[in-house]
């Protein structure tokens, strides 16, 4: 990808970060953990279909500029198309109550593996869930010698 084609960064004042496991009720309640509520303020926030089989939280205004984003992609293109299947087919406004839990839709927890307790990573413009034992076994994977050459070629 040229640096002219290449994707603009999503960066904005806030960012969240961190590792937190919750419990989810039967009826997909969890209790969004306290930094992530202070980090998206009085923002609304959507919930969607993320990569690698876990969910991605998004303050309304990142989820607006990916909208924004996939509007401009051409209906030609399959891959576009499929993208916006998977993106948009999901989501869902993330509706804080007044016990501070969101309700993840069945369909969401479906894709998503999610079980009994699931695991909110913060990921710097949005928040991944993701089931606790998948979120270990990629936290396991992640420290595996060989990830350390690919993280090299990022040029960090």
């Amino acid at each position: 990808m040229n640096e002219s084609s290449s994707p603009e960064p999503i960066l904005t004042d806030r960012s969240f970060f961190g590792e937190y496991q919750r419990g989810m009720d039967k009826k997909g309640r969890v209790i969004l953990p306290a930094p992530i509520r202070e980090t998206l303020g009085d923002e609304e926030a959507y919930i969607t279909k993320g990569l690698d089989r876990c969910l991605m939280l998004l303050p309304a205004s990142t989820y607006q500029r990916l909208r924004a984003k996939a509007a401009r992609l051409p209906l030609t293109s399959r891959a576009a198309r499929q993208y916006k299947r998977i993106f948009f087919s999901g989501a869902a406004k993330a509706r804080i109550d007044g016990m501070g839990r969101i309700s993840i839709p069945e369909p969401l927890r479906n894709y998503a593996q999610l079980k009994d307790d699931v695991v909110f990573a913060g990921v710097d413009s949005h928040v991944e869930i993701w089931d606790a034992k998948l979120w270990q076994e990629e936290m396991d994977a992640l420290n595996d010698e060989s990830m350390l050459e690919n993280w090299e070629m990022l040029d960090i």
